[in-house]
């Protein structure tokens, strides 16, 4: 399939050949997803703990005694019916929310994606995506120029320049082509892609 090549003005220049198999796939919703909540659930950390009534700081005396007292049965004040007592199931730091997907799975998520994107006209190509100088305000200049806002921009080299001008952009991302994920690739509402990334992801992916 044909994707077309625009020039610093965002005018469309020529068209570049690319993978049917990666830019020509069906939108398959269940698919994405679940790439998307494997992604997101394998970025969690475990890092949360809560107390069990073995771990809470009361004393395990009976607080009163069994009979006679018109109140309810009650054997220490760590019981998790207790305010302050212990929880009943803890979260653990040792919890494992990861999610098993399998590679070519993700590869067809993806495709997916970057399907749909091409579909609705939110994925650009470009030749050479380069900053003269560290400067947010030249980068800014150069995507109002070229037509785009919230805007992921995937290159094959991160250019130092580049990076450096991107950094106070909120709505600009740059990324390898390597680490272009699902969640940034829906998030964005377009996405600018230089030939040589293009040629990369192609060969990983497709």
């Amino acid at each position: 399939m044909e994707l077309k090549l625009i020039d610093d003005n965002g005018r469309s220049s020529a068209n570049v050949s690319a993978s049917e198999t990666l830019f020509g796939r069906e939108y398959n919703e269940a698919l994405v997803h679940q790439v998307v909540t494997a992604y997101l659930a394998n970025a969690r950390s475990a890092n949360r703990a809560q107390k069990a009534r073995s771990d809470v700081a009361k004393s395990t005396r009976k607080p009163w005694r069994q009979k006679g007292t018109g109140r309810a049965r009650a054997g220490m004040a760590s019981s998790p019916l207790w305010r302050g007592g212990g929880k009943i199931f803890p979260n653990s730091p040792e919890e494992n929310f990861s999610h098993k997907i399998n590679r070519k799975m993700y590869r067809a998520g993806i495709g997916a994606i970057l399907s749909q994107l091409v579909r609705e006209n939110r994925l650009s190509v470009v030749e050479n995506f380069v900053v003269d100088a560290p400067k947010t305000k030249i980068l800014a200049q150069k995507l109002k120029d070229m037509g785009l806002d919230q805007v992921m921009i995937i290159t094959d080299n991160i250019d130092e320049n580049l990076y450096l001008s991107s950094r106070n952009l909120p709505l600009v991302k740059v990324v390898e082509a390597g680490y272009a994920d699902p969640v940034s690739l829906m998030r964005f509402a377009n996405v600018l892609i230089t030939r040589n990334a293009l040629a990369k992801m192609e060969e990983m992916l497709a």
